[in-house]
């Protein structure tokens, strides 16, 4: 297994959730807004897929993004807003990005039935699908020829900038998107429709 994935092994029981929102509820007593952010992966080609590779992958994006939503809701107030990360890997066939792919791609599908699930408590929830984004994680860890190779994909030839991403969240997060449930917002500078 590769270093990308060696996060997966310090991953945070489930149980730490219970007393991340405990403490939430005793500081705070309710949520308004939830932005469940997870993320991993690694590149791997079909063929050679590991199940520690699989199981790193779905623990955390799929598994953690879950369970970060289930155990906020009863501190949700009705009339809140969730959304959640996804990637624009899910929309497009990047090779060797399959397993990565996939856990973000149940995203959508849990937004749609959670949309169902919660609408006597009228609580959205969307997905925020951002691109290529230049964080300081990703700036660390490309050189010039991987961020040129990412550039070439978007319209603009630009990585988005955190900034970019963090107006929609916000867009979410607030009334002005009260119109707005089970949506997946692609912000990705055009990357999934050329």
């Amino acid at each position: 297994m590769g270093d990308e994935l060696r996060l997966a092994d310090g991953l945070e029981p489930v149980d730490d959730l219970d007393r991340l929102f405990e403490t939430v509820k005793e500081e705070k007593g309710v949520v308004d807004v939830l932005w469940a952010s997870a993320g991993i992966g690694a590149p791997s080609r079909l063929g050679e897929i590991t199940e520690e590779h699989f199981d790193a992958a779905f623990s955390l994006n799929a598994r953690g993004t879950l369970f970060t939503v289930q155990k906020a809701l009863p501190l949700f107030e009705d009339g809140g807003s969730i959304f959640m990360t996804g990637s624009n890997a899910s929309l497009r066939g990047y090779p060797d990005w399959g397993v990565y792919a996939a856990s973000k791609a149940v995203l959508p599908a849990y937004a749609r039935v959670w949309v169902s699930e919660l609408r006597d408590r009228k609580i959205r929830v969307n997905v925020l699908t951002p691109g290529q984004v230049a964080t300081p994680m990703m700036e660390e860890v490309m050189d010039v020829e991987v961020k040129a190779q990412f550039e070439s994909v978007i319209p603009r030839r630009a990585m988005g900038r955190p900034e970019e991403i963090a107006s929609v969240a916000l867009f979410l997060a607030s009334d002005d998107s009260s119109y707005v449930n089970g949506m997946e917002l692609v912000v990705d500078g055009g990357t999934t429709v050329i």
